[in-house]
């Protein structure tokens, strides 16, 4: 028997490691040391009583027109999410589909480790004979159109930026702008590329099982492979596709709108320090930054990276003071969650679901005859 190499103690020993772990208790380790980290750095070089005055003395008029814009955007979710489903032979109303939505993304703020996805699937599964595969699968579909959804609104708002030349500083601030419009771009064109293939006629999948079979990837390469198959059944259907495309930007346009209103409330409006044009260009790009930030799963729903990656641009990009931009970050982030919880609470109430525990794919065994397209009437 050949002795144990010290890679191959190493992997046990983490293997261990995370079985002794409670699920989900990274997420929350990772939410301390994020607001540890970031209470410090603000106690250190900012005027936290100019921020909370700074959130105190918001125009109420533009926080309510704010709240507007964030509440509009949820029906376009369930109307998406049901045009993803379709072309997976699942139909479903928009009422029902948006509150899955509400209680999959209140489940996510709440429960570690992204956890609450699974309040969708099992929804989907319990109410409408949806399997707990297409659930995933859908789910999956839905965050490709987002990234490309959010990447083309930040590059649109880089290059508003870079045709009115002001982008260039001479402190290099406007390196900052690149760097985030950048890669919300590449966020953008690496989720349209996956599109486009799913569309061709090439058959990657198999080919790519083969050579990962027995190594590390396989599990890794396999997941890529079914989410490819699912963008494949959305992408091949042409109305869909462009019915999710369209509702995608709608949804991302009202989010950036939310985050619009929430600063205009902190300078005055309009036509306060920052003309309407900048604004809008400035916050299209904060919600941009902030939600890919969001994408690393370094605390629970993303609190402090957000707000760390909205205030950078802001600053970096107009005259507002770091205190009056870490105010609108916060203050628009608390709105979106707390219409979220709002929304999920009643949700949860309705459909008698925990708040405090996702349910598990484990919990339900997919019906065999739940393969068969559903129909909600």
């Amino acid at each position: 028997m050949r002795p144990r190499t010290a890679a191959a103690r190493l992997r046990e020993r983490l293997s261990r490691l995370r079985a002794r772990v409670p699920r989900g208790s990274l997420a929350v380790a990772g939410t301390v040391l994020v607001l540890a980290i970031g209470g410090a750095v603000l106690t250190q070089t900012l005027d936290l009583a100019a921020v909370v005055d700074a959130v105190a003395t918001a125009d109420p008029v533009y926080v309510a027109a704010a709240l507007v814009a964030y509440l509009s955007s949820w029906p376009v979710r369930g109307r998406r999410y049901g045009d993803v489903l379709g072309p997976m032979g699942h139909r479903c109303r928009t009422a029902f589909l948006t509150a899955t939505v509400f209680a999959s993304q209140t489940a996510n703020l709440i429960v570690p480790a992204r956890a609450g996805d699974g309040v969708r699937a099992y929804l989907l599964n319990d109410r409408r004979e949806v399997p707990y595969a297409t659930g995933v699968a859908s789910l999956a579909v839905e965050r490709a159109f987002d990234l490309i959804a959010l990447g083309a609104l930040g590059g649109a708002a880089l290059a508003v930026r870079l045709a009115g030349g002001r982008v260039v500083a001479p402190d290099g601030s406007g390196r900052v702008l690149v760097v985030a419009g950048g890669t919300a771009i590449a966020a953008a064109l690496l989720s349209a590329l996956t599109v486009v293939v799913a569309r061709s006629d090439r058959q990657f999948g198999p080919a790519l099982c083969d050579r990962a079979a027995g190594s590390r990837l396989a599990r890794a390469v396999d997941a890529a492979v079914r989410f490819g198959a699912a963008v494949r059944v959305v992408a091949a259907d042409a109305g869909a596709l462009v019915r999710v495309s369209l509702a995608s930007g709608v949804v991302w346009a009202l989010d950036v709108a939310t985050a619009v209103f929430v600063l205009a409330a902190l300078v005055g409006g309009f036509g306060g320090a920052v003309d309407p044009v900048a604004l809008a260009v400035v916050g299209t790009l904060a919600v941009s930054a902030g939600n890919l930030a969001k994408v690393l799963p370094l605390s629970q729903g993303g609190i402090g990276l957000y707000e760390a990656a909205f205030t950078g641009i802001v600053v970096a990009a107009t005259p507002i003071s770091a205190e009056v931009a870490l105010a609108a970050a916060a203050l628009d982030h608390a709105l979106k969650n707390a219409v979220t919880l709002a929304g999920g609470g009643a949700v949860a109430a309705a459909f008698d679901l925990s708040p405090t525990r996702a349910p598990d794919e484990s919990e339900r065994e997919p019906d065999a005859t739940a393969t068969q397209p559903t129909t909600d009437r």
